[in-house]
């Protein structure tokens, strides 16, 4: 029991010395060295900014960004998380100190001093970090030189040309300038040249970083004069194999399945009808998809070209078949005598064979001959017989020989389909080359 209370006497007289020496070392209990009255801050008027009246202010810039949090196609803009690092000289907050330390301070002196008012052009939305206290550094030397630190995510604008898309690479830029002052009261820098923009590894889900570069200018206000104004410049460049995956492959093999239809036979109507119908939505619904998730431009895009020519294959290939569907049931109706559909042709065999309904009693009246020997017969005046230039000979020529050609085809769809297995694909695989050459 001795033991205890001496070792409880002990621990309390332990305690009392580190509270006596806490007390002794805490120097905020010193009216002397509060923040305030050490910076001065009541002697000065931080309404207005440093050297007033003299020579404009330079102010440098440090930007450290952390990510790119998302770049947006249909609203054309880009949401930025960064350290903006602000660094200038104020004699008014000069204090002295034996051992040339620094002081750092939060939000709650910033609001009682001058800072730079610094904002970012073209921005939509932008706000301070606040967990759990404003994301604020101040850092003040005892000669009087201040860096401000502040973490921000800005959504900004990015003019966009959407006109190889997605084989496309996009030039955005975030830009700083003072609200208030103009260049003859504040002249914005970047403090350490191209080092001054730094980033850590930044990796999107549609775009690879290729350049990331800060520059600067002037901007002319017609009421307020010109300003300084500082860039941050980076180049994006689009992956293309995600739109690959989603959009050009499942294009392609939309195309090669409308093809599938010349090797069905011409006979097969339902078969050939759907895989036609089945082709052309699909990829009307590819489009539908793409063209919604995209801005409304008034331009033409790449992947636009690309689908609406593939779009244009698969609708031709349902063409063919209309084509061919047409001429196998005027031959098959050749083939009768006198080019008449006897009354016991059954209508319904018909439609199972070629797909079109016939009336009974059909009467092909073939085409008068003109060069036959009844030619000479019909009734010519004087002014035809007498005028044959060699031109209208060799119109007449032309218009036999197409004639020729067309009951050749027609008595030869099926040659339709041999022609177009091999025409469809070499005319995509010529349209693939250009296509790519272009955009890639």
């Amino acid at each position: 029991h001795t033991r205890t209370h001496r070792r409880t006497h002990t621990d309390a007289y332990t305690h009392t010395l580190f509270n006596f020496k806490m007390k002794k070392s805490d120097s905020t209990k010193s009216l002397l060295i509060k923040s305030e009255q050490l910076l001065r801050i009541e002697d000065h008027d931080f309404a207005i900014r440093p050297g007033f009246g003299g020579a404009a202010i330079p102010v440098g810039i440090d930007v450290q960004v952390e990510s790119i949090d998302s770049i947006s196609e249909v609203n054309m803009d880009f949401t930025m998380t960064l350290y903006l690092r602000h660094y200038w000289q104020d004699d008014r907050l000069a204090f002295p100190s034996s051992n040339n330390k620094s002081r750092t301070f939060d939000a709650r002196l910033v609001k009682k001093i001058w800072v730079p008012d610094v904002f970012f052009v073209h921005s939509k939305r932008s706000f301070i970090h606040d967990t759990t206290m404003e994301n604020i550094m101040l850092r003040v030397y005892p000669d009087g030189n201040i860096l401000y630190s502040v973490r921000i995510t800005v959504t900004a604008l990015c003019s966009m040309d959407f006109s190889r898309f997605p084989l496309d690479t996009q030039n955005c830029s975030l830009e700083l300038e003072s609200y208030a002052y103009n260049e003859n009261d504040l002249m914005l820098y970047w403090k350490n040249g191209n080092d001054s923009l730094r980033t850590d590894e930044i990796l999107l889900s549609q775009f690879f970083i290729e350049e990331f570069n800060p520059s600067f200018g002037l901007a002319f206000y017609s009421s307020t004069g010109w300003y300084n104004r500082l860039y941050i410049n980076f180049l994006l460049r689009r992956h293309i194999f995600f739109f690959m995956l989603q959009t050009y492959f499942p294009t392609m093999l939309m195309v090669m399945l409308s093809w599938v239809s010349f090797w069905i036979d011409r006979r097969a109507v339902p078969a050939r009808v759907s895989l036609g119908i089945t082709t052309v939505l699909t990829m009307s619904t590819i489009i539908t998809g793409v063209s919604a998730s995209m801005p409304q431009v008034s331009y033409v895009k790449a992947v636009d070209i690309y689908l609406w020519a593939s779009f244009l294959f698969v609708f031709l290939s349902v063409i063919e078949y209309a084509a061919v569907n047409y001429f196998t049931t005027i031959e098959e109706m050749k083939k009768h005598k006198g080019g008449t559909v006897p009354t016991t042709f059954n209508t319904a065999e018909a439609m199972a064979f070629d797909g079109c309904f016939h009336d009974n009693d059909i009467d092909l009246q073939p085409f008068p001959d003109i060069s036959g020997p009844n030619a000479s017969d019909q009734p010519t005046s004087h002014h035809n017989s007498a005028q044959s230039p060699a031109s209208e000979g060799t119109w007449l020529h032309r218009k036999r020989s197409v004639r020729k050609n067309l009951d050749f085809i027609m008595s030869n769809s099926y040659m339709i389909d041999s022609y177009s297995r091999a025409l469809f694909p070499l005319a995509y695989l010529l349209f693939n080359i250009i296509y790519w050459s272009m955009y890639s």
